[in-house]
């Protein structure tokens, strides 16, 4: 005989009850007497009688094996399950064998009616089956035989599936978790089974379901609040399974954790069940590049690029577009790693067809990028020359592939500023700002930055107020500390204070409010606000309010070099020019490049004249290795040479001096 589809095995009828069963009822079916061999079942060797109920039963089973499925829903329609359940007796085996035979009808019924596309009817006949078997067994589940506990098994799978079907989406809610939080005594495939689906329902569903409720969660326990977390917390328990080797692994339980984390913003929990799972499950290229995506995410953009460099070598697969691109945004994002980063991306855009238009534009934005990175790292003129025209060259070639990309405008806009082309770069902020709508902080900086170098200080103050008007508060640290500068530039230095204490409060309520303030990557701290306003009253001689100010940058942040350099600069005002210089080199060891101080020294030593010449020039060279637009520098380095008397290059320094203050912004573009 044929198994079923629901999968079960029941006791054949006896051929004489089935047949005068049907007789009475008049089902429009055609009926066919059972084989021999199963026409007599007995338990202990003696025949076994059925009754109206079991006949219906036994014999709409036969029609559903058979694929009559309107026939056999006919027979069932015929049974009363009340009846039926009145009087039945778990301690009598005759009675629990006449309730298997009847609830297995029911599931039947409800799998004909879900065939036929009937999914309200057939959930509502699943769930008669569910509240017969507690209502029998009201005192708890006793030892039941192995096809009654098949039957309720699929009855509990098969419920919150026909509801979903059916559109009643919060029934579907409540039937999973009866499903998983009553003792239906299921095996553990099944429940693992349900605890997928529902977990996929909580996540694609499309509808927010009231969360559990199960009174106060005890101490330690995670009680979920939202969709997401309780899909989070299920397929948690499905890999915990897994990792016990309760259950065969699935892949796709992992890709919907995975999804799951991510809406939520956990890439480094994603990134420790990865490192959970057992090697051989996934391959490890792969494994390597999602390592790589989500510790890039959380900041760990070194450990990522460890991650990609054993994924991209040639013994690996060294031409993943994917972990290319991402291995030379992050070089992009590091002069030290540039000319690493300049193969990454030259592989990515060899390797990009010339139909995926975004890929090679992405390529050749980054290939920009870690270009003009490089040029910062170089001594020659010549060569600097050489890859900022590289740069240019690959900005502007990704620029004609994608031309309404905002990241791009941007870059290619700062591009231009750090090569002094003013004109271009402001057209560039504009266009950002335009492509973005006015909502990102960062275009309005820009702008005010390009006006600022270009010596429109009202307007980039009207800009900059303009921005404060549209941005949230907690974001307005960056435009309030340009405004201050834009202040100082202005000769209002009372009027930069006030922007200062401005700032300073902002910067405070986010350190104080109970609730943690996301802010941007290059949000304001507050020693930064300190330490401008010693600078800027260093600036004016009130070197006790700059001592103060120092004070209090040095409590947040005891090594600095810059409060260094503000100290050397406030013994400078003092005429102490060996506490000066003192402070100045502590400045310069503390971070090898910090340009300031090299300045700074270079300058000092350049008004001792005579034997220090030599040394001013040497660090003012390096101070314009690190950053050669820094106008202070060659000013230093032309009187340096001056009075070393070589006029041909002083006038060539100070001549770049005028060039570059013309062209000078109250902020390094870098700050962007």
């Amino acid at each position: 005989m044929a198994e079923p589809e629901d999968g079960g095995e029941v006791a054949p009828p006896e051929a004489a009850a089935a047949t005068n069963a049907a007789a009475d009822s008049s089902p429009p079916v055609k009926e066919e007497p059972a084989p021999a061999a199963e026409a007599k079942p007995a338990s202990s060797g003696e025949g076994v009688s059925l009754n109206y109920e079991e006949a219906r039963a036994l014999l709409g089973r036969l029609e559903f094996q058979k694929g009559n499925v309107e026939a056999a829903l006919c027979v069932f329609d015929g049974i009363d399950l009340q009846a039926a359940i009145e009087r039945f007796q778990p301690s009598s085996s005759k009675k629990t064998t006449e309730a298997t035979l009847v609830l297995e009808a029911i599931y039947l019924k409800a799998l004909s009616l879900q065939k036929l596309g009937k999914s309200t009817d057939a959930a509502q006949q699943c769930k008669s089956v569910i509240d017969s078997v507690e209502s029998m067994f009201k005192n708890g589940t006793p030892d039941i035989e192995q096809k009654l506990q098949e039957t309720i098994n699929k009855s509990v799978e098969l419920l919150p599936e026909a509801w979903k079907k059916a559109g009643s989406l919060q029934e579907t809610f409540a039937a999973y978790r009866r499903a998983l939080l009553s003792p239906w005594n299921l095996d553990e495939e099944c429940i693992t089974r349900i605890q997928k689906r529902f977990a996929v329902f909580l996540l694609y569903g499309c509808v927010e379901g009231s969360p559990p409720s199960s009174g106060s969660p005890a101490e330690g326990t995670f009680a979920p609040k939202t969709n997401i977390e309780e899909a989070i917390l299920l397929l948690t328990i499905l890999l915990k399974k897994w990792y016990q080797g309760k259950t065969h692994w699935d892949p796709s339980v992992m890709e919907h954790l995975t999804y799951a984390l991510s809406i939520c913003s956990q890439p480094s929990l994603i990134a420790n069940h990865l490192e959970e799972v057992l090697p051989g499950i996934y391959p490890r290229t792969e494994r390597w590049n999602t390592l790589a995506f989500c510790y890039y995410a959380v900041g760990q953009k070194e450990v990522a690029l460890n991650f990609l460099r054993k994924s991209l070598n040639k013994h690996e697969n060294p031409k993943d577009t994917m972990a290319l691109l991402l291995a030379a945004k992050i070089c992009s994002e590091d002069r030290r790693l540039a000319s690493e980063g300049v193969e990454y991306a030259r592989r990515a855009t060899a390797n990009t067809e010339s139909l995926d238009v975004h890929l090679k534009s992405t390529g050749l934005h980054f290939l920009g990028s870690c270009l003009s990175k490089k040029a910062k790292t170089v001594s020659s003129d010549h060569q600097r020359a050489m890859l900022q025209t590289e740069t240019m060259k690959s900005l502007t070639e990704a620029m004609s592939l994608d031309r309404n990309n905002p990241n791009l405008i941007f870059d290619m806009g700062v591009e231009y500023a750090e090569q002094r082309n003013m004109n271009a770069a402001l057209r560039c902020a504009r266009e950002f700002i335009d492509a973005t709508g006015a909502s990102v902080s960062k275009g309005w900086r820009f702008l005010a930055l390009v006006l600022s170098a270009q010596q429109r200080y009202s307007e980039a103050e009207v800009a900059t107020n303009a921005a404060l008007d549209e941005t949230a508060k907690w974001d307005q640290g960056s435009l309030l500390r340009i405004k201050a500068k834009l202040k100082v530039a202005q000769s209002s230095p009372m009027e930069a204070v006030e922007a200062y204490r401005v700032l300073l409060a902002l910067v405070q309520a986010q350190k104080n409010s109970p609730k943690k303030v996301e802010g941007e990557a290059d949000a304001v701290t507050e020693f930064e606000i300190w330490q401008g306003l010693a600078n800027l009253y260093s600036s004016l001689s009130h070197c006790r309010d700059a001592e103060v100010c120092l004070q209090k940058a040095r409590a947040l942040k005891l090594y600095s070099a810059a409060t260094l350099e503000a100290e050397g600069y406030m013994h400078e005002v003092r005429k102490e020019s060996k506490e000066a210089l003192a402070a100045y080199v502590n400045a310069s060891a503390m971070e090898l490049e910090y340009v300031s101080s090299k300045v700074a020294i270079g300058a000092l030593l350049s008004k001792q004249g005579g034997k220090y010449l030599p040394a001013a020039r040497a660090f003012l060279s390096d101070a314009l290795r690190v950053e050669p637009t820094n106008r202070m520098a060659w000013l230093n380095l032309g009187k340096v040479h001056k009075l070393d008397g070589r006029i041909a290059d002083a006038a060539d320094c100070f001549q770049a001096a005028v060039m570059l203050e013309e062209s000078d912004p109250v902020e390094s573009f870098r700050t962007l």
